[in-house]
Parts: structure tokens; sequence; C-alpha cells
């Protein structure tokens, strides 16, 4: 990583030496008269990791500039320059942020030795962020692409800062998986996680839903409901296909995002809640709030940081590592033991384009795997039309695979009860019993 840095200072000669000296130790270099240019450069300039920066100067001095460089989300390293004798000032810079100092006039060798050591800093604490966002992320999603372990980076990086997040990508692509990880991640982590999808209620009912409601605020409303967001007091609400909120729902949705409270329906009064909102949707919202047919002022209101997962065609080298992890998952499932690959699997799986991303393969794997014959994939059932001499051979194992693994699972929700296993199978016990004999399962 070449360092990247900001030289803040409105002397044109401390200016010019300090650039030179570091851009000779292999730096890039930008430059600023004064702390509101310099924060305009750090907007204007990605990537910026250490500032150099004089404490005394006009317009905005270097304290000033030191605090709103601190408030930022994932800030670059600050390093004063102070005159001779004034090392009280330095104090108080590092007391406000500040990463390290040096005096004027300074040795050559040590300005360039403190600013490398800065930007080190910022390479080491990139590649820890890393490390944690992949270890986190893991527990979460199967992945080793490296657009994947990029996200993974920024997950560990805004779980901790309590915004609110946009989650985009297309259907099935593992959108509630990452706004796990961030929940996990984050001091919310032992708070209410609530999960409401906006697309499964019409109007009337998604706002009641969200906000809560009065006895009898209307027809079917028997008693009175707090609403998700009060549920979520505390904590975290993730907001599934945002983009399919009603437009009455929108308005009010803004209102809580901008005053922190929820009115439920039929009441007055407003009730203060304090909730971290996450949003997912696989929609383009600026496009539909160019339209109209999404409130832009509620989209920037969520998109403070947008997160967008890639789609499965665009990571391939996940492939290989998701079938194998969902071949594990329906094995046990359907126990199907010892599940055979069939040679040509992995090239079949990474040709198909998987418009339906992760959640397509994994319900192909499981396919594959309940219709296995004693444990060997049938590879003729990834075509969309399979040819009829694989599909029809074996067609009792496969049968009975399907089977055992409908009665293990209800076993496994049941707590082993058989009764409620019956029960939820639509089955008399005596049928259960003999089906668990059969497979070997009493």
């Amino acid at each position: 990583m070449t360092p990247h840095v900001l030289v803040v200072d409105d002397d044109d000669g401390v200016r010019f030496t300090v650039t030179s000296v570091l851009e000779d130790a292999g730096m890039t270099v930008v430059q600023a008269r004064h702390g509101v240019e310099a924060l305009a450069m750090l907007d204007a300039e990605d990537g910026i990791h250490v500032v150099v920066t004089d404490l005394r100067m006009p317009t905005m001095d270097g304290m000033a500039l030191l605090t709103a460089i601190t408030q930022r989300d994932d800030p670059p390293r600050v390093i004063v320059m102070t005159a001779y004798g004034d090392e009280r000032a330095a104090v108080d810079a590092m007391k406000a942020g500040a990463w390290d100092y040096f005096r004027k006039p300074f040795d050559i060798d040590e300005l360039a030795a403190v600013v490398e050591r800065a930007a080190e800093t910022v390479r080491l604490q990139g590649h820890v962020d890393r490390l944690e966002g992949e270890l986190q992320l893991a527990r979460h999603m199967v992945f080793r692409s490296e657009s994947m372990a990029r996200l993974a980076s920024l997950v560990q990086r805004v779980a901790p800062r309590d915004v609110t997040v946009l989650i985009t990508g297309e259907s099935g692509t593992g959108k509630e998986h990452i706004a796990e990880a961030i929940v996990a991640s984050s001091s919310r982590a032992n708070q209410p996680f609530v999960r409401f999808n906006c697309a499964s209620l019409g109007a009337e009912l998604a706002e009641a839903e969200l906000f809560g409601h009065a006895r009898g605020a209307f027809t079917g409303a028997v008693r009175a409901r707090a609403g998700l967001f009060r549920e979520a007091d505390g904590g975290t609400l993730l907001l599934d296909e945002v983009g399919e909120l009603d437009p009455v729902v929108q308005a009010r949705l803004l209102r809580v995002l901008q005053n922190g409270e929820v009115r439920p329906v039929g009441e007055d009064r407003p009730v203060s809640v304090n909730v971290r909102v996450l949003a997912a949707t696989h929609r383009d919202l600026a496009a539909m709030s160019a339209d109209g047919s999404f409130r832009e002022d509620l989209y920037y209101r969520l998109n403070v940081v947008q997160l967008h997962v890639p789609s499965l065609r665009e990571r391939p080298d996940d492939i290989p590592e998701l079938t194998r992890h969902f071949i594990r998952q329906a094995a046990d499932r359907f126990g199907v033991a010892n599940v055979q690959e069939p040679a040509g699997l992995m090239d079949a799986l990474m040709r198909k384009p998987w418009p339906g991303n992760v959640r397509e393969l994994k319900n192909a794997v499981e396919m594959m795997v309940a219709l296995s014959a004693d444990g060997v994939l049938d590879l003729a059932l990834m075509h969309d039309t399979p040819s009829e001499a694989p599909a029809a051979v074996g067609l009792r194992a496969r049968v009975d695979a399907y089977e055992r693994g409908l009665l293990r699972e209800a076993l496994k929700v049941a707590g082993g009860n058989k009764a409620a296993a019956a029960r939820a199978l639509g089955i008399g016990r005596v049928t259960l019993y003999e089906k668990l004999a059969k497979h070997g399962l009493a």
C-alpha cells in the first residue's frame, strides 16, 4: 500500500518542504492551505491515510480540523505540527485524537518515519478489519471470493457505528445474512433483532404491524398491539424488500427515522423508540426515487451506508464451497450417507447463470441429494429437461431418501416427540412407526 498523505499548512514553504520529503520517501501527497480546504480535499480524494497539519492556520485551524476529522467514519490518522516551545498545544491535540506530533523546524528523517508509522497502522487496521469481517460473515455465509471478502470488511467496519444501512442485491444473494452479520458485530447484538418483509402485507396492515395500533383502530383490531418498532426498541429492525412499501407507510417510516418516535394507529400520542434500522431490497431505489415511485427523502435516510451483495454469477469462485456446504446440510436433513459427487459436477454448476442466485443453487443441490440413488448425485437433474433414463433409474430409492429426510426433519422439529411428528406430517402414529422402522429410524 502506497501511503496517501494530505499536508495542510498556510505556509507555502512548509507545504513544499513536507511534500518533497514525503514524496522522496515514496508517498503520494496532496496539499491544502487551511482546514476548510482540507475537509473538501478529504471529500474529493479517495483513500487518504494520513493528514499532516499545522495547528495555527487562518479560516480553520488545526484543532478544529482535527475535531472535524475524528467525527468522520473511518477517519485517517492525524499528525500535527507545532512551533518550538508549543508542547502544550501538541498535548491538547493528542488528547483530542491526534495520532502523533512533531515540532517545527523538523528533522527530515523523523518526519518521514512518523508518517510511515501512521500509514502502517492504517494498513494493519484494514487487514485486521478484513480478517474479523471475514470471520464474522463466515458464521452466516459461505464464501471464498475476493468480492465477498471485501464486503465482509465493510460489514465489520459499519457494524459498530449504529448507522442506518441499505443492503442491495438481487433476490437470493443472501442480503438477510448480511444483516445478521451486522447485528452480530454491533453494540446491539444482545438486544432484539426483529425482521419485517415489506412485501407481505398491504398498506393498512403493514402500518399497524410496524407502528402498532389501538384496540378498535380498524376492523379486526380486537386488542391493542405494540408494533415491531416498539418490539425492536433498543435493538435492530430489518425492513426486507423495503422497495415494496406503500407510499403512505413510506411517509410514516420517514417520520420515525427523523424523530425517533412512532404513533400507533388510532392513538394521538407518539412513543419514543431507539431502533437501528437496516433495510434490504433487490430494487433500484435511486431509479424509483427519480421516477417518484419511492420517496426521495426516505431513500436518503435509508442510504446512509449502502452495502451491495454481488450476484452468484459475479462470484463463481464461491460455487464449489457453497455446493459442498449445501450437500452436507441436505445429506443430514434427508438421511443420505456418503454422498458422492459425479465427475463434472462443479464444472456444470459453474457454467449455469443462476438467476435465482444462492437460493436457487441451494434448492438445486437439495433436489439432487433428496433424489440421489445410494448417495450418488444425478447430474442429469441439473438440466432443464433431464433425460428419462437417469430420472427413472432408482426412482424407488429416491422417493425413499426423500421420505426418510422428511421423517428425520419432523422428528427433529418435534424434539423427538413421535406423536407431535405424526401430527405435523399429517399421518397416524401407527403409520409413522411403520415408516420409521422401514427407514431404520425407530
